[in-house]
C-alpha cells in the first residue's frame, strides 16, 4: 500500500487539508500530520527552542504544536517510523507564486520532504471571498501524485502547483515569476502610546513572462513548477571565481 503524508500551514482543522486527503485516498493510505494552529508565512522554520507535542486527533489525523517542517520530521520519525512514499502539502488558501515560495509554509512542507528524499507536492488555490471550492485543486493534486509515483522526478525535486478559481483550462509547466516588491510596514500605537508594527501586503508588480506561474493562473491554468532545494546561483560561479582570484599586489 502506498503511504502518503499530508500536511499544510493552515492547521489540521482546515477544510483544504481534508479535501486533499479525501482525493489522495484514491492513490494510497493517507495520514494527516499538520500544525495545531495556523502557521502561514513561516517559511522553512524548524523548532529548536521548545519541545513539540504530537496529539492524535482521529484515525490517521495528528496535530503538532509546530511548523510544517516540524510536522514532516515528526511524522517521519514518530508516526510512519520511516519514509512515506509521498508528501503533499496544502491545499493552501491563497497562491504561492514566484518569490513568495520563500515565505510559504505550504511550500516548506514539500521542500522538507524533498530534502529527506521523498517525492512531494505543494498545492495552493487562489484566495477568494466566501466559501472555497477545493475540488479542482484536490483532483489535480491526486492526479499528479499518481503520475509522480509511476514516473518519479529526479532526486530532490518537488512540484509547486497553483490553481485558479473554478474549473481550470488545463495544465502549464511553469517557472517562478519575478516581481518588484515594495514592503509596507504600518506603525500603530498601543493605549500607552508605545509603537508597534504590522507588516502588510506591499505593492507588487509582476514582471511579464509568458511561462511564469503567475501568468498561468491568471490565464486560468494549473501552474506546475518543478522546484529544488539547491539555491546555488550556477550562472554566477564564473563571476565569483573571478572575484576570488588572488592577484599580485601592485608595487
Amino acid at each position: 500500500m502506498v503511504r502518503i503524508l499530508v500536511t499544510n500551514d493552515d492547521g489540521y482543522r482546515s477544510e483544504g487539508i481534508h479535501a486533499l486527503a479525501r482525493a489522495l485516498g484514491e492513490v494510497g493510505e493517507v495520514t494527516i500530520v499538520a500544525p495545531m494552529t495556523e502557521a502561514s508565512a513561516i517559511g522553512h522554520a524548524l523548532t529548536l527552542r521548545h519541545p513539540l507535542r504530537l496529539d492524535a486527533i482521529d484515525d490517521h489525523v495528528f496535530a503538532v504544536e509546530g511548523t510544517p517542517t516540524d510536522c514532516v520530521n515528526v511524522a517521519v520519525t514518530q508516526v510512519f517510523k520511516g519514509l512515506p512514499d509521498l508528501v503533499v502539502s496544502g491545499i493552501n488558501k491563497g497562491w504561492n507564486l514566484g518569490d513568495d515560495v520563500t515565505y510559504s509554509g505550504t511550500v516548506a512542507g514539500a521542500l522538507e520532504a524533498a530534502l529527506l528524499g521523498i517525492p512531494a507536492i505543494a498545492v495552493s488555490l487562489r484566495q477568494t471571498r466566501g466559501r472555497y471550492d477545493f475540488s479542482h485543486a484536490a483532483h489535480a493534486a491526486a492526479s499528479l501524485a499518481d503520475r509522480m509515483l509511476r514516473a518519479p522526478l529526479p532526486p530532490r525535486t518537488f512540484l509547486n502547483i497553483n490553481l485558479p478559481k473554478g474549473q481550470p483550462h488545463g495544465y502549464r509547466v511553469t517557472v517562478q515569476a519575478k516581481r518588484n516588491h515594495v514592503t509596507s510596514v504600518s506603525e500603530r500605537h498601543d493605549p500607552k502610546g508605545r509603537p508597534y508594527y504590522w507588516i502588510e501586503e506591499g505593492q507588487n508588480e509582476w514582471q511579464p513572462h509568458d511561462r511564469s506561474d503567475y501568468q498561468a493562473v491568471r490565464d486560468g491554468y494549473v501552474s506546475v513548477t518543478p522546484l529544488q532545494p539547491d539555491l546555488t546561483a550556477h550562472d554566477a560561479l564564473a563571476a565569483v571565481e573571478a572575484l576570488t582570484v588572488q592577484k599580485e599586489p601592485v608595487r
